[in-house]
């Protein structure tokens, strides 16, 4: 008998930890409807930060969340980015390790791969 509910205890510990980096990943993707990440387009100007950022980005060679081509005019569609230092649609500052997106440089077809 003590076998038994040991055995039941470990595997909802199992479950619960299984469902619960479900849900991680799961506020972590890229909605392709919106092309969003948690409420931010991800198009139009951005101001690239040290602090403070509406998103952490990592730029990766292969197996991006996002293809970015960087654009003098009209960033008004998925991946299309143009950098500015004033009035920024949003945030992002570049890190090495825990990104919220991966991001790769692209020259052309930009958006959700």
């Amino acid at each position: 008998m003590l076998l038994v509910r040991r055995l039941s205890i470990f595997l909802l510990s199992l479950i619960l930890v299984v469902l619960g980096a479900t849900v991680t990943r799961a506020d972590s993707v890229i909605v392709p409807e919106t092309c969003a990440y948690q409420g931010i387009p991800l198009y139009g100007n951005v101001q690239v930060v040290d602090s403070f950022p509406d998103i952490k980005v990592q730029q990766v060679s292969s197996f991006p969340d996002l293809k970015v081509q960087v654009v003098d005019t009209f960033p008004d569609r998925c991946g299309l980015w143009h950098y500015t230092n004033s009035f920024p649609d949003f945030k992002v500052q570049f890190v090495k390790s825990f990104p919220d997106i991966k991001i790769q440089f692209v020259q052309s077809f930009p958006g959700i791969p």
